[in-house]
């Protein structure tokens, strides 16, 4: 089963793509909730080229890795990548009010579809603001 979840962010795409691409923002974005953060990303923005992200909960109590690897970039247009056995792709879709933000990714079977959608909602929420911020 697919997810998508989408946000507007009221920015140029130039500075759209790069805040969603460059490890120092990640880091400042990647995040559902306040009690959690995100303290190393890496991005090698290559078709084969690999990305991870460490999220961990602020308190310590738990921390996992998010990688994969991308399998089709088109420059601040789409970017299509694999993690595990599941897909996922960013669409980056300009338009009067600002820049059309998609992320669709196959869910997973080990938490509620509905909580899985919360979840990347509120990380690419907290993109559009970072972005929104820095303008």
């Amino acid at each position: 089963m697919k997810i998508t979840v989408e946000t507007i962010v009221k920015a140029p795409v130039a500075k759209v793509w790069s805040a969603y691409t460059t490890p120092g923002d990640i880091m400042q974005w990647n995040t559902a909730s306040d009690d959690w953060h995100t303290t190393q990303s890496t991005v090698d923005l290559r078709e084969d080229g690999a990305f991870t992200s460490r999220m961990e909960a602020k308190d310590g109590s738990f921390g996992f890795d998010f990688a994969g690897t991308y399998t089709k970039i088109v420059p601040k247009e789409l970017i299509e990548y694999s993690f595990g056995d599941r897909s996922g792709s960013v669409e980056f879709v300009p338009g009067t009010n600002g820049v059309t933000v998609r992320v669709t990714f196959d869910a997973e079977s080990e938490n509620p579809v509905e909580q899985q959608r919360q979840g990347w909602q509120a990380i690419l929420n907290n993109f559009a603001k970072h972005v929104e911020a820095r303008q």
